[in-house]
């Protein structure tokens, strides 16, 4: 057996090529009939020993040790900001702990740092939480990803959560990335379900894999804590109780936790946050089927007759009609409006994954078998060009009565 943990038997490998067809990285290739395997691409799937059917290749996967997880507990949930204010995905993540927590018999406690945090306390308590552990230092007014991540990692250390929930964001995905890495802990990103295994009591985290073709579960049992990141509004916000009431567990830290040579200079807002889409109630989004960039002023003034925001499939941002900050789907936004107008989209899972957490969605296309009509509350099958003037048109002269 080779060190590497896979080998080909020479006396057993006839050459067949089975594994080479099999194997999903290819990392396999014949030579003199034999096959050869290329360990820099090589992950020990298995793929490949499961479709020999002459029993040549051999995997040896060192077998985990088994650790004691027994005094880890409780469900985290980082806490973000937006300009002062607690970000809606962390209400959402609140949401879910509360769950997760029930499922496992423990605590949601939500991890708030920054400064003057003890008036905002109180809305993580009508959220869900059970403890806020806080820490509130000058130094964290602005976030700094990798001051947070060292203050946090240590908090992790000395309280030993089970679980860690932070929001799909650009804070998040900066931030978790960071403490995975110092905590040698197991991290899923941009996940769209979390659930317990009721007989394992392991976090499972569903994911998008493969383009948005699959749906991954995947599971940490080796590590704690276990971490998910979750994109913004794919969860519900979890509702407010005016009188709930919590522990406050507050934490200090000296200057050795903040790097000196990182400094904050200044916040530049990006596009995306005048488009808003994030927290739009209508959405109008526009696909391929408008054709061109100058035919999504049907969709902008469509949007602006409903008083909502305008989107767009990647179809459309990738040809360069509207820019990506209105892109909705998986490498977009995450949304969940009220409604949500798809305009020429067919609905590739890619797309759907954006938006199909919308209360009521309505499809515009011409193609009847276009998959969108799937998920679709009410659908249009007819000409857009024709459609969208004479909806915007119908709006403008209802708002005048």
């Amino acid at each position: 057996m080779s060190k590497n943990n896979i080998s080909v038997s020479r006396e057993k490998c006839v050459g067949c090529g089975l594994c080479l067809k099999a194997c999903p990285f290819g990392a396999i290739s014949l030579k003199d009939k034999t096959a050869v395997i290329d360990l820099a691409k090589c992950t020990l799937c298995g793929a490949c020993k499961e479709a020999c059917k002459f029993g040549a290749i051999e995997i040896n996967k060192p077998k985990a040790v088994k650790k004691d997880f027994s005094q880890y507990k409780n469900v985290w949930v980082l806490i973000e900001e937006e300009e002062g204010n607690i970000a809606s995905v962390s209400f959402e993540l609140l949401g879910k702990a509360r769950q997760l927590a029930c499922s496992r018999k423990s605590k949601v406690v939500a991890v708030y740092l920054g400064t003057d945090l003890e008036k905002k306390i109180s809305q993580l308590y009508q959220r869900g939480a059970d403890t806020v552990l806080a820490v509130d230092h000058p130094r964290l007014c602005h976030y700094i990803a990798e001051n947070y991540a060292k203050v946090i990692v240590h908090l992790a250390v000395k309280y030993k959560p089970e679980i860690i929930l932070a929001g799909a964001t650009t804070t998040g995905r900066s931030l978790v990335s960071r403490i995975a890495v110092q905590a040698n802990a197991g991290l899923t990103a941009d996940c769209t379900g979390l659930d317990i295994d009721q007989e394992s009591g392991l976090l499972v985290q569903t994911r998008p894999a493969f383009g948005g073709n699959i749906m991954a579960q995947i599971i940490t049992p080796n590590h704690r804590p276990q971490m998910a990141t979750v994109r913004p509004k794919v969860m519900q916000e979890a509702v407010p109780d005016p009188e709930a009431k919590g522990k406050l567990i507050t934490e200090k830290v000296d200057d050795s936790f903040f790097d000196d040579r990182i400094r904050f200079l200044e916040f530049i807002k990006e596009e995306a946050y005048k488009v808003n889409l994030a927290e739009a109630d209508i959405i109008v989004s526009g696909g391929r089927g408008l054709g061109e960039a100058k035919n999504f002023k049907l969709v902008e003034d469509l949007a602006e007759a409903l008083g909502g925001a305008v989107g767009a499939s990647r179809a459309a941002v990738d040809s360069g009609w509207i820019p990506y900050s209105h892109q909705v789907g998986q490498t977009g936004r995450t949304v969940a409006p009220k409604i949500y107008i798809a305009c020429g989209i067919s609905g590739q899972i890619q797309h759907l994954v954006g938006m199909q957490s919308a209360k009521v969605i309505v499809a515009i296309n011409k193609d009847p078998e276009a998959p969108i009509f799937k998920v679709a509350n009410y659908g249009i099958v007819g000409d857009l060009f024709q459609i969208l003037p004479m909806l915007t048109r119908q709006l403008k002269e209802a708002g005048k009565e």
